[in-house]
């Protein structure tokens, strides 16, 4: 089966409904060119890490402008569509930190699946800067691969690409696309994006699917661009090569997903073994 895809690459705003004016005429140019999925990266209804400002702007999926209006969008345009994450209240009502969510929508518009990003950037990256995502982040428990008209997805969210398990086990339960949606920095992306994407499309034998954030964002962070999808046997079929906002078009063939994992059957290998 062949899948037309469409990865928005954005620099998302740090309210809402600019991010969604972003989106918009983006998401439309992908309808325009026959898009079948769509996908938007990390953080695609707002972009803000200063705390006062983040804690004014965060609310629920239901009442989120962009989030609603992506939805509206996948109703319309009867386009199922990832939207990579987005920063909204937690479910629980104890919990004041938010959590970064992805949300697969339906070509009805519905929320058919969601999952919270399980791995959180603390770090400091090689320029000085400090990135304490758990702060203000609930970390989430679950894998989840979406059911999709065109065979398994698996949701995962920027740094959890540097936890291979976790790809092995989406991989595992059925995943023959994964996406990976991300808010890189510039330096992390400059040295490891494409090997990390790479990588986690050899050892599971799947389609990667990688929409990003790129460039500078109101609230001073800078992010790396270059959206790309890499094919099972780990070659990228598209990319920009730039991070402003574009629309990455590709065509993929899900056939090669069998055959990449019966030349080499790494998913049925596993071992139990000892640490000493």
């Amino acid at each position: 089966m062949s899948v037309k895809l469409a990865l928005l690459q954005t620099t998302s705003p740090a309210t809402q409904a600019e991010a969604l004016a972003q989106l918009t005429p983006l998401y439309e140019t992908a309808v325009a060119q026959g898009a079948q999925l769509i996908l938007t990266p990390e953080c695609s209804n707002l972009m803000e890490q200063r705390p006062a400002q983040k804690a004014e702007a965060v609310t629920t999926v239901e009442a989120d402008i962009c989030v609603q209006g992506l939805r509206a969008l996948a109703r319309r345009y009867v386009v199922p569509t990832v939207i990579g994450s987005a920063i909204v209240n937690s479910d629980l009502e104890t919990e004041t930190r938010a959590v970064n969510r992805s949300l697969y929508i339906d070509e009805k518009g519905d929320i058919a699946a969601f999952y919270d990003k399980i791995h959180l950037f603390d770090a400091t990256t090689p320029n000085g800067e400090v990135y304490r995502e758990s702060r203000g982040i609930r970390g989430g428990e679950r894998a989840v691969v979406a059911q999709t008209p065109f065979g398994g997805l698996g949701l995962s969210i920027c740094y959890d690409v540097r936890f291979a398990y976790l790809y092995r086990a989406l991989a595992q339960m059925g995943a023959s696309m994964i996406a990976v949606p991300a808010a890189f920095t510039v330096p992390t992306g400059q040295a490891h994006w494409e090997v990390l994407l790479r990588a986690r499309a050899i050892e599971t034998g799947a389609f990667v699917l990688a929409p990003a954030q790129g460039g500078a964002h109101a609230d001073g962070r800078r992010t790396w661009g270059r959206s790309m999808v890499v094919n099972p046997w780990g070659e990228v079929i598209a990319r920009l090569d730039h991070d402003h906002p574009a629309v990455l078009m590709a065509e993929i063939d899900l056939a090669e997903v069998g055959r990449a994992r019966a030349a080499i059957a790494q998913l049925q290998h596993d071992r139990t073994f000892s640490r000493t």
